[in-house]
């Protein structure tokens, strides 16, 4: 595809972001990822160029969107563990940092399009989640993510990039592609579930269509 056709993946070390990269590689897309720690990331590959260091730094972030047309975002509040009172690994501000920094970079290398993941309940898609997970949302630090997840949202909207904010439901390990459901509303109603496969596979459709522009889907299976 060449150097037209390169992007930066941000959170490649991530669960989604590992998957995002495989993908991307074989669809024959020349990939940047910047990783905090290259002893958590060990792919290797021709068209692949690793750059280390904190997304939050803007001079190592200008690095990385060197030369990419799209830059893509699965970046997430990271906690010390799954329970959803574990301590916090990154700021609260994480993601709306990071994406106001890629906000003001984006001009300066000619990047307009940019898909960041989000999440179901984010935003006016909260009224359609289960009652059960708005209160882990409001009582645990589950929310601390969702909060920024919408606060990088409302950064996207007054921009005037390209944008794409998915809002997956929640993320499951299987590896069998199916068709995605992409939900507007609530219509149609989203299932509980998606596999970060299948969340791999319709962020790099949408790029290469180039659709779902400036919109906020709901995607499940």
């Amino acid at each position: 595809m060449g150097e037209l056709h390169r992007i930066l993946i941000l959170g490649a070390t991530g669960r989604t972001g590992k998957v995002l990269v495989k993908q991307a590689l074989e669809k024959g897309y020349e990939v940047n990822v910047l990783v905090r720690d290259l002893n958590h990331f060990k792919v290797k590959h021709e068209r692949l160029r690793i750059i280390e260091g904190n997304p939050l730094d803007q001079e190592i972030l200008n690095e990385a969107m060197r030369d990419c047309r799209a830059i893509i975002s699965t970046l997430n509040i990271s906690r010390k563990s799954d329970f959803p009172w574990s301590e916090l690994r990154t700021p609260e501000n994480f993601l709306s940092e990071t994406i106001s920094r890629v906000i003001a970079l984006s001009p300066l290398h000619g990047i307009s399009r940019v898909i960041v993941l989000s999440a179901w309940g984010v935003g006016d898609s909260r009224k359609h989640i289960p009652g059960w997970f708005r209160w882990f949302i409001d009582h645990s630090n589950i929310g601390v993510a969702y909060r920024d997840h919408e606060a990088q949202e409302q950064l996207l909207a007054a921009s005037g990039l390209e944008y794409t904010a998915i809002r997956p439901a929640a993320l499951v390990n299987a590896t069998r592609p199916t068709d995605v459901l992409v939900s507007f509303d609530n219509s149609p109603r989203p299932g509980l579930t998606i596999s970060r496969f299948n969340v791999a596979r319709f962020v790099l459709d949408i790029l290469a269509e180039n659709t779902h522009l400036r919109k906020t889907p709901v995607i499940s299976t």
